[in-house]
């Protein structure tokens, strides 16, 4: 999944016991101090580990306040509602009593998330598929087994019952499959072809987005493995050596399926892709020759990151029958690299 739209954590609240607090019940002093959570719900917070003092997490919520101790309590996003059907547009590449393939369309998200309950994925399938969708992903992700972000294009596999579900997830977590995507880059990386192996983390200074982490040793990240193809490059990028090209289409194969994988990748390499809001450098696009100006204006309305999940090749996990996908390239992503090729 080169995808996953970022959610953020929940409220931490945090207060210092005053002395006059000291051998009052955690749960009794935090309900004084904020009176719009339930006695019950600190209960149930602390006996989830969300209570800490001084930093050591505070198991009981009948243990004794400490005056001056620093309190901290973590209170976790409220659960989705049930997503709801709605009669969306789908472009359904194959579907049977197990699964479906739908080739999904910008803009839209892969589920329902707070502040974007509506025009999913999810809210489609419900609609289409009525209650044959597989509960293992849970009230707000029926089916979805994998994902792709709102504003990639391309295939992606639902399980409408839980023996396919089940199926696609063990082929999912052993990288079993052909999955293969086309990014359109500002720049090029330095070599045409390579496996890019490493370590991803969450930014410190972002954490909506990965980066490869220095010391991977260290670090509680997990190994992405990606490789690339140069398909084509185009024009030449101002200010820098002769065959730094200003833009390129890279086919990628994932080996792995971490959240943002492409894109922290080709960024990592220097060559973000075009569109992309978290990842590209917030340069202007500078490119040689006669038809530089209308490129860089074709690439400065790109409204999405440029990449398409192009390929989905998979064994299926109730026939056993080998199954492969291709969707061609969105008319917005061609129309792009019909006006990169005039460099």
């Amino acid at each position: 999944m080169d995808d996953d739209e970022y959610t953020p954590p929940g409220e931490t609240r945090a207060i210092t016991a005053p002395p006059e607090a000291a051998g009052e019940r955690a749960d009794v002093f935090l309900v004084s101090v904020w009176p719009d959570i339930s006695r019950s719900r600190v209960q149930g917070l602390i006996g989830q580990g969300k209570l800490t003092a001084d930093g050591t997490i505070v198991t009981h919520a009948k243990e004794k306040v400490r005056g001056g101790a620093a309190y901290e309590l973590t209170l976790p996003p409220p659960e989705p509602a049930a997503p709801q059907p709605e009669k969306l547009p789908l472009n359904i590449v194959y579907e049977d009593a197990d699964l479906i393939v739908i080739d999904k369309a910008m803009g839209m998200a892969m589920h329902p998330a707070p502040g974007s309950m509506r025009g999913t994925l999810v809210n489609a399938l419900l609609a289409h598929c009525a209650d044959s969708l597989s509960g293992i992903g849970g009230v707000a992700r029926p089916g979805i087994v994998h994902r792709i972000d709102k504003d990639t294009t391309g295939l992606v596999v639902v399980a409408k019952n839980d023996a396919a579900h089940n199926g696609l997830a063990k082929l999912f977590a052993k990288h079993d499959l052909e999955r293969a995507y086309y990014a359109i880059t500002r720049g090029a990386p330095k070599e045409r072809t390579a496996r890019i192996e490493n370590t991803l983390v969450r930014s410190s200074e972002d954490r909506r987005k990965y980066v490869v982490a220095r010391d991977p040793e260290t670090s509680a990240g997990k190994t992405a493995i990606t490789d690339y193809w140069t398909v084509e490059s185009y024009g030449q990028a101002v200010g820098q050596s002769v065959g730094h090209p200003a833009a390129a289409l890279i086919e990628c194969r994932l080996h792995t399926g971490r959240t943002h994988q492409i894109r922290a990748h080709l960024a990592h390499l220097g060559a973000p892709l075009i569109g992309d809001p978290l990842y590209g450098k917030q340069r202007a696009f500078k490119a040689e020759g006669p038809h530089a100006e209308e490129a860089a204006a074709a690439v400065g309305a790109f409204p999405r990151q440029a990449l398409h999940a192009a390929v989905l090749g998979f064994k299926h996990p109730v026939s056993g029958e080998d199954l492969r996908f291709e969707s061609p390239i969105p008319a917005d992503m061609k129309a792009l690299l019909d006006i990169l090729r005039r460099l």
